[in-house]
């Protein structure tokens, strides 16, 4: 479940839904089922995520390289959104309550959401 602090509102949609439905037309099930189970492991194994620090600046060999290579024509910006929409499947997915937004580091912003596990959500 992925609820929003800032309108104190559970979400029940995928943004830019056009754009993640083609990129997912392109990419193989057997590719799209491997970086969905790499990103559930992750979120059931921790309290907090950030989309931009996961996969790291090299896809290379991860699971995550037939975004960029298949999905998305090998464009970055688009692997990235692409990346960050099924991160926010993933979480919306979740059993447990997750929070988002777009924090800094330092007074740095940092690129990507940051999730957070919700100790005590709200009802839903």
């Amino acid at each position: 479940m992925l609820y929003s602090v800032d309108s104190n509102n559970y979400i029940d949609y995928i943004p830019h839904a056009k754009e993640y439905a083609a990129w997912r037309d392109r990419l193989p099930q057997s590719d799209f089922q491997a970086i969905w189970d790499d990103l559930s492991g992750r979120v059931s194994g921790s309290e907090i995520q950030t989309s931009s620090w996961i996969p790291g600046a090299d896809w290379s060999g991860t699971v995550f390289q037939p975004i960029y290579d298949k999905a998305c024509d090998q464009d970055p910006v688009a692997s990235a959104k692409f990346f960050g929409l099924i991160l926010w499947e993933v979480v919306r997915s979740h059993e447990s309550a997750w929070g988002f937004g777009r924090y800094k580091l330092g007074d740095v912003p940092i690129e990507g959401m940051t999730y957070f596990r919700l100790n005590n959500p709200p009802p839903h």
